[in-house]
């Protein structure tokens, strides 16, 4: 019911223009529109003197707490367009016994289509919806292909989806069940979306890859205006983010400055730390060779597929928003990341996804270098519910017909 209350009433969006995030260069609101014509992402752009005008942080603080309570720092005009399935502020869960007393996981497991990329795609394929577009292509390594999937379906948009052959099988089925065409492609996400990309110049689609549209940076923003609140209008002292396209990184990053320049939030900053796997690294290559872009990884193999992610278009973003906070780009290892989601589980009952358990195995090598102290609030993201993963074998059985040896079990 509550979720229902913020979607009734109107969205007064604030939006603009679009504004190019290499150039600045300055684009219509209300048009289509893909990259910059610099070939970089575009960015949203709020009138936020007449948003401050018109509402206050304590209006926000009187909505029910789900992702719509933050509408008008949000693109859509007309709720009609709004293609919701539900989305939740995403609990902060503590984890003291396998990542320490002041940390914290954000699960974004708990959102429709059990991820973080829900928050993306809801705003994409609203914005799409109001714009008229009536067919998408994406590439995916699963989470967003079922989001986008789901969301589209939702509001009759036919979508075609390519992901690499060894995507985890739940998600390629996921994805076709919820009304997608899903073909598997043998390469990686980038090769995918080297055929959007193709379909897309011969008029086929609209493309929906990472950051080629502008809105799936204003959903994953959400993130961080929920922390914003969930902290009572200050912030954490660190966030760790499973870092692929990092459109979250980014979106958060975004978020902040907003909030400030609203006076709802002061100057302070978490530290930023980018995680990505040593399998496939070109975040953390680029902030330790100090350079702004990032070079195609290649060869790129990890556990965590969410985070295989060889060529990030926005990787000047996600490398400007880890400097200008202070924080890192580190990459752990696979044996790192699924020690941390065995940890997590059997201590603390929670069950990570491989790229949240990336998370936690990069604050405990911060934490191990002195990037982090142990006294520091922490937070890190789950981006996906761990039940969508392969979990290890569980093979003892009970045959109850024979003498049960009851001191063995």
């Amino acid at each position: 019911m509550d979720h229902d209350v913020n979607l009734a009433r109107d969205c007064r969006s604030f939006f603009t223009h679009l504004e190019c995030s290499l150039t600045g260069e300055l684009y219509e609101a209300d048009q289509i529109h893909g990259l910059s014509n610099a070939g970089r992402p575009l960015l949203v752009r709020y009138d936020l003197k007449a948003l401050g005008a018109a509402i206050s942080r304590a209006d926000i603080e009187a909505r029910p707490t789900d992702m719509w309570r933050w509408r008008e720092l949000l693109p859509v005009r007309n709720r009609n367009d709004i293609v919701s399935l539900g989305e939740i502020e995403t609990p902060l869960i503590p984890i003291p016994r396998s990542g320490g007393a002041r940390v914290l996981v954000k699960d974004e497991g708990r959102l429709p289509t059990g991820s973080f990329k829900a928050r993306g795609l809801v705003m994409a394929v609203s914005m799409a919806k109001a714009l008229g577009i009536s067919r998408i292509a994406m590439p995916t390594n699963g989470n967003a292909g079922a989001a986008l999937a789901a969301y589209a379906s939702r509001c009759g948009i036919e979508t075609i989806i390519f992901c690499p052959d060894d995507t985890p099988e739940i998600n390629v089925r996921e994805i076709a069940l919820q009304g997608a065409r899903v073909w598997r492609v043998n390469g990686l996400i980038d090769d995918c979306g080297a055929i959007v990309g193709e379909g897309a110049k011969q008029g086929r689609w609209f493309d929906f890859s990472t950051l080629k549209e502008p809105y799936r940076i204003e959903g994953k923003k959400t993130m961080g205006l929920e922390l914003a609140a969930q902290f009572s209008w200050k912030l954490p002292d660190a966030i760790f983010y499973p870092t692929g396209g990092g459109t979250g990184l980014i979106g958060m990053w975004k978020a902040f400055a907003e909030l400030e320049a609203l006076g709802w939030i002061g100057s302070k900053r978490p530290r930023m730390f980018a995680v990505q796997a040593t399998g496939c690294a070109p975040i953390v290559k680029a902030f330790d060779d100090g350079v702004e872009h990032a070079d195609r990884w290649e060869d790129a193999h990890t556990v965590a597929a969410g985070i295989r992610v060889p060529r990030a278009v926005g990787d000047f973003l996600i490398l400007r928003a880890v400097r200008e906070s202070g924080g890192r780009a580190l990459a752990v290892d696979d044996d790192a990341i699924l020690k941390a989601v065995d940890d997590t589980a059997k201590q603390d009952g929670l069950l990570m996804c491989p790229e949240g358990g990336a998370t936690l195995a990069a604050y405990r090598r911060a934490l191990s270098e002195g990037l982090v102290g142990e006294r520091d609030e922490i937070v890190l993201f789950n981006c996906s519910t761990g039940l969508k993963y392969p979990m290890p074998e569980a093979p003892q059985s009970l045959d109850r017909t024979k003498p049960i040896d009851f001191d063995a079990l």
